[in-house]
């Protein structure tokens, strides 16, 4: 059961809040905070009062990635005394990251809007969930980077695959060889986050823009995102396979015939998911 105490979660009007809560290690990962993400993204897919997900964290940080002492202590670990054969072998490293990785396929591909609302500095694995979101919300106070040099890591919690779709492979080489932190200005110009906003207004314009994704046709998005998606991978006929069977269905929805009325009736629609 994940520490709910590491992972807030709260519903405000059809937005789902999840903000990692570790503010005196910078909001740094843990067991509770990846299993509280892992079982509320779950649940989230299939959730209807759930029209949008906002990832954020709590204090002066949105995540330093991985912690830093808990480095420390595996490390030790893994230089066995004599007779000591509790080590943990390099398969089972594997497997536990990959299980904590799902974290950032959950935010990819959950038919949910998700949005990662960067309060402050974010690093390491902490940047790859970030970009693992749909839309990324920046305060001015908030740094971004990969990190991962520093520390004589790779990288993981697919950074790598994230950052070279969105800011192309010249620039994510850059950054990960370089390990160096962008301002959020910096990160707007690269096209890494979408828009940055003032520390004094952040929380609230961050709700407004999540209740305004929230509020709209959520069964459309859920087309949209997945089309997207596809798109990262795909080709045009593909694509307009894809394109032409969403169009149609979303066709049929209650939401559609609304919108359409409310477009002749000169109103603003009132969309109910389905």
């Amino acid at each position: 059961m994940a520490n709910e105490q590491e992972l807030l979660v709260q519903n405000r009007e059809g937005v789902l809040y999840l903000t990692l809560n570790r503010p005196d290690k910078l909001n740094a990962l843990s067991d509770g905070i990846i299993g509280g993400l892992l079982d509320t993204l779950r649940r989230a897919a299939t959730d209807d009062t759930v029209g949008a997900v906002v990832l954020t964290g709590a204090g002066r940080g949105f995540c330093a990635g991985g912690d830093i002492g808990r480095m420390r202590e595996r490390n030790e670990k893994a230089q066995p005394s004599d007779g000591d054969n509790h080590s943990m072998s390099l398969d089972q490293r594997i497997a536990g990251l990959r299980r904590s990785e799902e974290v950032s396929l959950l935010l990819h591909e959950l038919p949910k809007v998700t949005i990662a609302a960067v309060n402050g500095p974010a690093a390491g694995a902490g940047f790859s969930i970030c970009l693992a979101c749909d839309i990324r919300i920046a305060s001015d106070h908030a740094r971004l980077g990969t990190a991962f040099a520093r520390v004589g890591f790779s990288g993981d919690f697919g950074g790598s695959y994230f950052l070279t779709k969105i800011a192309g492979t010249a620039k994510a080489r850059e950054l990960y060889f370089t390990a160096d932190m962008l301002t959020a200005d910096e990160a707007l110009k690269e096209g890494i986050v979408n828009r940055v906003v003032p520390a004094a207004s952040f929380a609230e314009e961050v709700h407004t823009f999540a209740r305004r994704i929230a509020s709209g046709p959520r069964v459309a998005y859920s087309y949209m995102k997945a089309n997207l998606n596809a798109a990262l991978y795909s080709d045009a006929r593909s694509m307009l396979e894809r394109e032409a069977l969403g169009q149609s269905l979303t066709g049929l929805t209650e939401d559609h015939k609304e919108a359409v009325k409310a477009f002749l009736e000169k109103r603003e629609p009132k969309f109910q998911g389905r």
